[in-house]
Protein backbone atom coordinates (compact mmCIF):
# COMPACT_ATOMS: atom_id res chain seq x y z
CA UNK A 1 0.00 0.00 0.00
CA UNK A 2 1.33 3.41 -0.95
CA UNK A 3 0.05 4.97 2.29
CA UNK A 4 1.11 2.17 4.59
CA UNK A 5 3.66 4.40 6.30
CA UNK A 6 0.80 6.36 7.87
CA UNK A 7 -0.15 3.26 9.89
CA UNK A 8 3.15 3.25 11.78
CA UNK A 9 3.03 5.39 14.94
CA UNK A 10 6.68 6.41 14.66
CA UNK A 11 6.07 7.66 11.11
CA UNK A 12 3.06 9.67 12.26
CA UNK A 13 5.28 11.36 14.83
CA UNK A 14 8.08 11.84 12.30
CA UNK A 15 5.77 13.38 9.67
CA UNK A 16 4.29 15.80 12.21
CA UNK A 17 7.79 16.81 13.31
CA UNK A 18 8.88 17.15 9.66
CA UNK A 19 5.89 19.36 8.86
CA UNK A 20 6.69 21.69 11.75
CA UNK A 21 10.35 21.80 10.78
CA UNK A 22 9.45 22.57 7.17
CA UNK A 23 7.39 25.57 8.28
CA UNK A 24 9.56 26.99 11.05
CA UNK A 25 13.06 26.66 9.56
CA UNK A 26 12.45 28.84 6.46
CA UNK A 27 10.25 31.23 8.48
CA UNK A 28 13.26 32.09 10.65
CA UNK A 29 15.86 31.52 7.97
CA UNK A 30 14.51 34.28 5.74
CA UNK A 31 15.46 36.85 8.39
CA UNK A 32 18.91 35.34 8.85
CA UNK A 33 19.54 35.39 5.09
CA UNK A 34 18.42 39.01 4.85
CA UNK A 35 20.77 39.91 7.73
CA UNK A 36 23.67 37.98 6.12
CA UNK A 37 23.76 35.55 9.06
CA UNK A 38 23.11 32.42 7.05
CA UNK A 39 25.54 30.31 9.09
CA UNK A 40 24.12 31.32 12.45
CA UNK A 41 21.99 28.18 12.60
CA UNK A 42 25.09 26.04 12.17
CA UNK A 43 26.77 27.74 15.11
CA UNK A 44 23.69 27.34 17.29
CA UNK A 45 23.57 23.67 16.34
CA UNK A 46 27.09 23.21 17.72
CA UNK A 47 26.10 24.88 20.98
CA UNK A 48 22.84 22.89 21.23
CA UNK A 49 24.84 19.67 21.25
CA UNK A 50 26.07 20.59 24.73
CA UNK A 51 22.42 20.76 25.80
CA UNK A 52 21.78 17.30 24.35
CA UNK A 53 24.73 15.87 26.27
CA UNK A 54 23.63 17.66 29.43
CA UNK A 55 20.14 16.22 29.04
CA UNK A 56 21.52 12.68 28.93
CA UNK A 57 23.86 13.39 31.85
CA UNK A 58 21.01 14.73 34.03
CA UNK A 59 18.48 12.17 32.75
CA UNK A 60 16.13 14.87 31.47
CA UNK A 61 14.55 15.42 28.06
CA UNK A 62 17.42 16.34 25.69
CA UNK A 63 15.11 18.47 23.53
CA UNK A 64 14.19 20.85 26.34
CA UNK A 65 17.75 20.96 27.65
CA UNK A 66 19.08 21.63 24.16
CA UNK A 67 16.54 24.45 23.79
CA UNK A 68 17.73 26.12 27.01
CA UNK A 69 21.42 25.84 26.13
CA UNK A 70 20.82 26.92 22.52
CA UNK A 71 18.90 30.00 23.66
CA UNK A 72 21.71 30.96 26.05
CA UNK A 73 24.26 30.39 23.28
CA UNK A 74 22.27 32.42 20.74
CA UNK A 75 22.02 35.36 23.15
CA UNK A 76 25.78 35.17 23.71
CA UNK A 77 26.32 35.08 19.93
CA UNK A 78 24.15 38.15 19.37
CA UNK A 79 25.91 40.07 22.14
CA UNK A 80 29.29 39.12 20.70
CA UNK A 81 28.12 40.24 17.26
CA UNK A 82 26.93 43.57 18.63
CA UNK A 83 29.86 44.34 20.94
CA UNK A 84 32.66 41.99 19.93
CA UNK A 85 34.27 44.34 17.42
CA UNK A 86 37.46 42.94 15.88
CA UNK A 87 37.78 39.97 18.24
CA UNK A 88 34.19 38.83 17.85
CA UNK A 89 34.95 36.16 15.25
CA UNK A 90 37.42 34.44 17.57
CA UNK A 91 34.94 34.49 20.44
CA UNK A 92 32.26 32.98 18.20
CA UNK A 93 34.67 30.27 17.04
CA UNK A 94 35.43 29.40 20.67
CA UNK A 95 31.72 29.20 21.41
CA UNK A 96 31.04 26.92 18.42
CA UNK A 97 33.94 24.54 19.02
CA UNK A 98 33.36 24.51 22.76
CA UNK A 99 29.70 23.63 22.24
CA UNK A 100 30.55 20.67 20.04
CA UNK A 101 33.32 19.39 22.31
CA UNK A 102 31.16 19.87 25.41
CA UNK A 103 28.32 17.87 23.90
CA UNK A 104 30.56 14.95 22.99
CA UNK A 105 32.20 14.93 26.43
CA UNK A 106 28.92 15.13 28.36
CA UNK A 107 27.38 12.41 26.21
CA UNK A 108 30.25 10.06 27.00
CA UNK A 109 30.13 10.88 30.72
CA UNK A 110 26.42 10.06 30.97
CA UNK A 111 25.28 6.58 31.91
CA UNK A 112 22.63 6.35 29.17
CA UNK A 113 24.41 8.19 26.35
CA UNK A 114 26.28 6.54 23.49
CA UNK A 115 27.72 7.27 20.08
CA UNK A 116 24.48 5.99 18.55
CA UNK A 117 22.51 8.61 20.52
CA UNK A 118 24.97 11.27 19.43
CA UNK A 119 24.65 10.33 15.75
CA UNK A 120 20.86 10.49 15.84
CA UNK A 121 21.01 14.07 17.11
CA UNK A 122 23.76 15.10 14.73
CA UNK A 123 22.14 13.77 11.56
CA UNK A 124 18.50 13.15 12.54
CA UNK A 125 16.62 9.90 13.10
CA UNK A 126 12.97 9.15 12.40
CA UNK A 127 12.67 6.07 14.62
CA UNK A 128 13.85 7.89 17.76
CA UNK A 129 11.21 10.65 17.74
CA UNK A 130 9.13 9.96 20.86
CA UNK A 131 5.74 11.26 21.98
CA UNK A 132 7.51 13.49 24.49
CA UNK A 133 9.69 14.87 21.69
CA UNK A 134 6.61 15.64 19.59
CA UNK A 135 5.03 17.59 22.45
CA UNK A 136 8.22 19.61 22.92
CA UNK A 137 8.55 20.22 19.17
CA UNK A 138 4.91 21.37 18.89
CA UNK A 139 5.27 23.84 21.75
CA UNK A 140 8.57 25.21 20.48
CA UNK A 141 7.26 25.46 16.91
CA UNK A 142 4.22 27.35 18.20
CA UNK A 143 6.53 29.91 19.77
CA UNK A 144 8.51 30.30 16.53
CA UNK A 145 5.37 30.83 14.43
CA UNK A 146 3.95 33.27 16.97
CA UNK A 147 7.10 35.41 16.71
CA UNK A 148 7.70 35.17 12.96
CA UNK A 149 4.07 35.80 11.98
CA UNK A 150 3.00 38.12 14.78
CA UNK A 151 6.07 40.37 14.49
CA UNK A 152 6.69 39.97 10.76
CA UNK A 153 6.65 43.72 10.05
CA UNK A 154 9.08 44.57 12.83
CA UNK A 155 11.41 41.68 11.94
CA UNK A 156 11.31 42.70 8.28
CA UNK A 157 12.29 46.24 9.25
CA UNK A 158 15.36 45.26 11.25
CA UNK A 159 16.37 42.68 8.63
CA UNK A 160 16.38 45.33 5.89
CA UNK A 161 17.88 48.34 7.67
CA UNK A 162 18.65 48.43 11.39
CA UNK A 163 19.43 52.14 11.41
CA UNK A 164 16.15 53.06 9.76
CA UNK A 165 14.29 50.74 12.15
CA UNK A 166 16.01 52.44 15.10
CA UNK A 167 15.04 55.88 13.81
CA UNK A 168 11.40 54.82 13.54
CA UNK A 169 11.42 53.89 17.22
CA UNK A 170 11.62 50.11 17.05
CA UNK A 171 13.49 48.34 19.89
CA UNK A 172 16.21 47.06 17.57
CA UNK A 173 18.40 45.46 20.24
CA UNK A 174 15.48 43.55 21.76
CA UNK A 175 14.27 42.42 18.31
CA UNK A 176 17.77 41.26 17.39
CA UNK A 177 17.90 39.16 20.54
CA UNK A 178 14.44 37.80 19.75
CA UNK A 179 15.59 36.73 16.27
CA UNK A 180 18.57 34.96 17.83
CA UNK A 181 16.38 33.20 20.40
CA UNK A 182 13.88 32.19 17.72
CA UNK A 183 16.69 30.78 15.60
CA UNK A 184 17.89 28.76 18.60
CA UNK A 185 14.42 27.36 19.20
CA UNK A 186 14.14 26.47 15.51
CA UNK A 187 17.40 24.54 15.65
CA UNK A 188 16.00 22.56 18.57
CA UNK A 189 12.76 21.88 16.69
CA UNK A 190 14.62 20.61 13.64
CA UNK A 191 17.37 18.53 15.25
CA UNK A 192 15.28 15.34 15.63
CA UNK A 193 14.42 15.29 11.91
CA UNK A 194 17.31 16.95 10.09
CA UNK A 195 20.07 16.81 12.70
CA UNK A 196 22.13 19.54 14.32
CA UNK A 197 24.81 19.51 11.63
CA UNK A 198 22.33 19.97 8.77
CA UNK A 199 19.66 22.20 10.28
CA UNK A 200 21.29 25.38 9.01
CA UNK A 201 20.86 24.15 5.43
CA UNK A 202 17.09 23.87 5.88
CA UNK A 203 16.99 27.41 7.25
CA UNK A 204 18.92 28.82 4.29
CA UNK A 205 18.47 26.72 1.13
CA UNK A 206 14.64 27.01 0.77
CA UNK A 207 14.96 30.78 1.21
CA UNK A 208 17.78 31.00 -1.33
CA UNK A 209 15.72 28.89 -3.74
CA UNK A 210 12.65 31.11 -3.33
CA UNK A 211 14.71 34.24 -3.96
CA UNK A 212 15.58 32.95 -7.42
CA UNK A 213 11.98 33.20 -8.65
CA UNK A 214 10.36 35.86 -6.43
CA UNK A 215 10.85 39.57 -5.92
CA UNK A 216 8.80 40.58 -2.87
CA UNK A 217 9.48 39.62 0.75
CA UNK A 218 5.97 38.23 1.34
CA UNK A 219 6.05 35.99 -1.73
CA UNK A 220 9.57 34.83 -0.91
CA UNK A 221 8.40 33.94 2.60
CA UNK A 222 5.46 31.90 1.26
CA UNK A 223 7.48 30.07 -1.40
CA UNK A 224 10.30 29.31 1.06
CA UNK A 225 7.88 27.81 3.59
CA UNK A 226 6.12 25.80 0.88
CA UNK A 227 9.49 24.51 -0.31
CA UNK A 228 10.51 23.64 3.24
CA UNK A 229 7.32 21.66 3.85
CA UNK A 230 7.61 19.86 0.51
CA UNK A 231 11.21 18.74 0.97
CA UNK A 232 10.83 17.71 4.63
CA UNK A 233 7.74 15.60 4.01
CA UNK A 234 9.14 14.09 0.80
CA UNK A 235 12.47 13.41 2.43
CA UNK A 236 10.82 11.76 5.43
CA UNK A 237 8.74 9.44 3.25
CA UNK A 238 11.76 8.65 1.05
CA UNK A 239 13.78 7.83 4.13
CA UNK A 240 11.07 5.38 5.25
CA UNK A 241 10.94 3.49 1.96
CA UNK A 242 14.61 3.63 0.94
CA UNK A 243 16.19 3.35 4.42
CA UNK A 244 18.39 6.40 3.87
CA UNK A 245 19.33 9.13 6.40
CA UNK A 246 16.41 11.60 6.67
CA UNK A 247 18.53 14.70 7.27
CA UNK A 248 20.79 14.15 4.29
CA UNK A 249 17.82 13.27 2.06
CA UNK A 250 15.92 16.43 3.02
CA UNK A 251 18.91 18.70 2.48
CA UNK A 252 19.74 17.14 -0.92
CA UNK A 253 16.11 17.61 -2.00
CA UNK A 254 16.26 21.24 -0.93
CA UNK A 255 19.43 21.76 -2.98
CA UNK A 256 17.74 20.09 -5.97
CA UNK A 257 14.86 22.56 -5.67
CA UNK A 258 17.38 25.41 -5.53
CA UNK A 259 19.01 24.17 -8.75
CA UNK A 260 15.58 23.87 -10.41
CA UNK A 261 14.52 27.37 -9.37
CA UNK A 262 17.87 28.76 -10.52
CA UNK A 263 17.31 27.18 -13.96
CA UNK A 264 13.84 28.75 -14.09
CA UNK A 265 15.08 32.16 -12.96
CA UNK A 266 16.63 33.20 -16.29
CA UNK A 267 13.50 32.51 -18.43
CA UNK A 268 11.33 34.24 -15.84
CA UNK A 269 13.63 37.27 -15.85
CA UNK A 270 13.51 37.44 -19.64
CA UNK A 271 9.70 37.17 -19.61
CA UNK A 272 9.43 39.98 -17.04
CA UNK A 273 11.83 42.08 -19.13
CA UNK A 274 9.77 41.59 -22.25
CA UNK A 275 6.56 42.38 -20.35
CA UNK A 276 8.13 45.56 -18.95
CA UNK A 277 9.37 46.56 -22.41
CA UNK A 278 5.96 45.90 -23.92
CA UNK A 279 4.34 47.95 -21.19
CA UNK A 280 6.76 50.82 -21.83
CA UNK A 281 6.14 50.69 -25.56
CA UNK A 282 2.39 50.70 -25.02
CA UNK A 283 2.74 53.71 -22.76
CA UNK A 284 4.83 55.53 -25.36
CA UNK A 285 2.24 54.80 -28.07
CA UNK A 286 -0.48 56.06 -25.78
CA UNK A 287 1.44 59.33 -25.29
CA UNK A 288 1.87 59.71 -29.04
CA UNK A 289 -1.82 59.13 -29.64
CA UNK A 290 -2.77 61.67 -27.00
CA UNK A 291 -0.45 64.25 -28.57
CA UNK A 292 -1.79 63.48 -32.02
CA UNK A 293 -5.37 63.98 -30.93
CA UNK A 294 -4.59 67.22 -29.16
CA UNK A 295 -2.89 68.97 -32.09
CA UNK A 296 -5.94 69.24 -34.37
CA UNK A 297 -7.99 70.52 -31.48
CA UNK A 298 -5.40 73.21 -30.87
CA UNK A 299 -5.32 74.13 -34.55
CA UNK A 300 -9.07 74.26 -34.73
CA UNK A 301 -9.22 76.52 -31.70
CA UNK A 302 -6.82 78.90 -33.33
Amino acid sequence: MIMEFLQDPFMQRALLAALLVGVTAPAVGIHLVQRRQALMGDGIGHVALTGVGLGFLLSTNPVWMAALVAVAGSVAMELIRAYGRTRGDIALAMLFYGGMAGGVMLMNLSATGSNANLTSYLFGSLSTVSDEDVVAICLLAGFVLLVTVGLRRQLFAISQDEEFARVTGLPVRALNLLVAVTAAVTVTVAMRVVGLLLVSALMVVPVAAAQQVTRSFAVTFAVAVATGVAVTLTGTVTSYYRDVPPGATIVLLAIAVFVLFTALAAPLARRRSRAAAAGGAAGAECDVDVTATRRPVGDAAV
